[in-house]
């Protein structure tokens, strides 16, 4: 479960969906760990699901150039099928847009950069509706139709969709994932880091302001503890510095005597991990008590209420993870912006969850360059390890590579460090930065 749909589960309940499973449903304790970066994928800077605040000003038309495409490298052949998967529209979300970009995508590689090993690509897609059981019915079901890879863009039950594709050797890319044991899988993929936003973020912040503690305040639920109570203890140490965590139950709208203690301990930053209501209290509450230190967050604590409910002067100067560049105009956002205005029809560019899905087919498709010979899952997974480091198409300038190095414990992790944006004091990013997205070793 992640930690996203755990913290709507605190403010009310939701609808649980039963569906046939071939596969065992994953454990509790493995459900309870599973993605926490996932809170971070839905938005680039504080994005709603349905794509509605990118985290700057949402535009309406994508604005791009026929340049960005490409030269023309049209696939020829038999078709190769790729699978897509998405979370579709719930209750709670609509992903649908993720279909859309993946349909786009294909089109502009199909067109432009030769398909899959020359051949055209055809997508088989599946919905998951955000149910676990459904999740592992599709990957089955992308079994069965003898997909050659899979692409996964931001989805709440990933593992569940993995659980078949490993076990059947069929290579799988996913934007991202942080169970311990999927991510240990030799022919499963993450294209972002797990590490970066929860853990690597407030220790460069903190070593940024010359502070020498850092205070995580974060939102009491049970996906969140193993990052922030067991993982990030360690890591603050080695990097020098002093750790408080502070834990606060979800719906807590006055935090003023949990905070008081963020205001010991000499200079610190503080990091806020919550839905956007804890985040609202959390940075109100730590100015009422006096901390003067920086605050960062991650993305999900920054939506429009927010920015009317914090006071301009708590928001300036912000450090919040960012998942794309969303509204900049950066040569990736040109790629995707002209990707989606030319092969799909009133594609929404500020929807991150789009941005998500191309990042992760077209990175895919890049890793997948050197493949050759016979189109197979396992010729497929061999050029994907194989591959030397390259940019990540769509995602701001980071750099991949799927060699199982980026961090050997998580050797289906492909891309080191992440983005960040500072804040104006509309709560507005002022430009996205690369954060540690240092080289991957042969």
């Amino acid at each position: 479960m992640r930690l996203e749909t755990q913290m709507q589960e605190a403010t009310g309940p939701r609808r649980l969906a039963k569906a046939r499973r071939r596969y065992p449903r994953l454990s509790a304790g493995v459900l309870l760990s599973a993605p926490m970066a996932l809170l971070l994928f839905t938005a680039a800077c504080g994005g709603s699901d349905d794509g509605g605040d990118s985290g700057g000003s949402p535009t309406t038309a994508a604005s791009g150039s026929a340049d960005a495409l490409g030269a023309v490298n049209k696939a020829t052949g038999a078709p190769v099928k790729i699978g897509i998967v998405s979370d579709g529209k719930t209750p709670a979300l609509d992903n649908t847009v993720q279909f859309e970009v993946a349909e786009a995508t294909v089109k502009w590689l199909n067109e432009h950069r030769g398909g899959l090993g020359g051949r055209p690509i055809e997508i088989v897609k599946c919905d998951t509706q955000g149910d676990p059981a459904k999740g592992t019915d599709c990957g089955n079901q992308l079994v069965e139709q003898d997909v050659v890879a899979v692409a996964v863009g931001e989805s709440s039950v990933g593992d569940a969709v993995a659980k078949p594709l490993a076990d059947a050797d069929i290579p799988a890319m996913f934007y991202g994932l942080t169970t311990p044991d999927i991510l240990k899988d030799p022919t499963i993929y993450s294209v972002s880091d797990p590490n970066f936003a929860i853990q690597q973020l407030p220790i460069a912040s903190a070593q940024q302001a010359k502070a020498k503690k850092v205070v995580s305040v974060v939102i009491d639920v049970p996906a969140i503890l193993p990052s922030v109570q067991d993982v990030a203890p360690g890591l603050m140490k080695a990097a020098g510095l002093d750790y408080q965590l502070i834990r606060i139950p979800p719906g807590t709208a006055d935090m003023t005597a949990q905070l008081q203690a963020a205001t010991t301990g000499g200079p610190s930053v503080a990091f806020v991990i919550g839905n956007d209501a804890f985040c609202i209290s959390a940075f109100n509450g730590l100015r009422q008590v006096g901390f003067d230190g920086p605050i960062s967050a991650i993305s999900q604590c920054m939506t429009d209420a927010t920015r009317k409910a914090v006071s301009g002067s708590i928001l300036k100067g912000m450090t919040v993870a960012a998942a794309f560049p969303v509204g900049g105009d950066d040569p990736s956002t040109a790629l995707y912006n002209s990707v989606i205005s030319t092969y799909g029809k009133n594609i929404d560019p500020s929807a991150t969850v789009g941005r998500g899905m191309f990042v992760t087919l077209a990175g895919l498709m890049t890793a997948t360059d050197g493949v050759k010979g016979d189109i197979t899952p396992a010729t497929v997974n061999a050029a994907i390890k194989a591959m030397p480091e390259k940019e990540l198409p769509g995602a701001g300038g980071l750099r991949f590579r799927c060699n199982g190095k980026a961090y050997p414990e998580s050797p289906s992790v492909c891309t080191r460090g992440g983005l960040t944006t500072t804040l104006d004091d509309k709560g507005e990013p002022t430009g996205f930065k690369v954060q540690a997205n240092t080289p991957i070793p042969d």
